[in-house]
């Protein structure tokens, strides 16, 4: 029997958190996907936005996840950035895993081409309220070492959001939900989302699916 058992086998899962559509027309897309077993993953994230005001844009990381303990995992890789505006390339290292009190949380720091540095931190939290209605507020913040004017960006604090989204799960893997967006640019990004004729701040109601297979 031993011999027709693995002790840590390979699993391979794709997970999108959010394919949802705004009241002003914008959509967004954020996926995980892995493949590997309890220690060490193949990992990829994804994040597709097109707002109604601004330039479209994405990113797309490939990342090699080592398990630190129970709760914490190490992550290295490679980040790409695409959409409108020139891409970027970045080498990528940070951490993923569940703090105190069950806030899930993501943070990387980020190298670049010309010195460029970066880093992203995201964490979010479920309420359950029934065994089916879940209500998890989600935030996100984006931080730059350098200005880059192509890509709208400037140093320091670049974007923060914020999410609060109720879903009813039919299943574990299928749940609509619906939730409020709101969104910022701060100090140079803020100035050179003006100056383009954008807006610094944007927010609404949101609509869409979460499903994993």
């Amino acid at each position: 029997m031993s011999a027709h058992m693995q002790e840590d086998p390979l699993v391979a899962s794709l997970r999108v958190d959010q394919l949802e559509a705004g009241q002003d027309d914008a959509i967004g897309l954020a996926l995980r996907a892995s493949l590997g077993g309890s220690y060490d993953r193949l990992l990829l994230r994804g994040e597709v936005e097109k707002p109604r005001h601004g330039r479209g844009h994405g990113n797309g990381e490939l990342l090699w996840s080592h398990a630190t303990g129970p709760w914490w995992d190490r992550v290295v890789g490679l980040r790409s950035d695409f959409g409108e505006d020139p891409s970027r390339q970045w080498l990528a290292l940070g951490v993923v895993g569940l703090a105190p009190y069950k806030f899930e949380i993501e943070a990387t720091g980020y190298l670049g081409a010309s010195g460029r540095v970066a880093a992203r931190v995201e964490a979010e939290y479920e309420v359950l309220l029934t065994n089916r209605w879940i209500l998890q507020p989600q935030l996100e913040a984006n931080l730059y070492g350098k200005d880059d004017a192509e890509n709208g960006i400037g140093r320091g604090l670049s974007e923060a959001g914020f999410g609060l989204r109720l879903r009813h799960e039919f299943s574990p893997r299928f749940a609509p939900y619906l939730g409020y967006a709101w969104s910022r640019k701060f100090g140079a990004t803020a100035d050179l989302a003006e100056a383009a004729g954008e807006p610094a701040s944007e927010h609404g109601w949101v609509a869409g699916l979460r499903f994993w297979f």
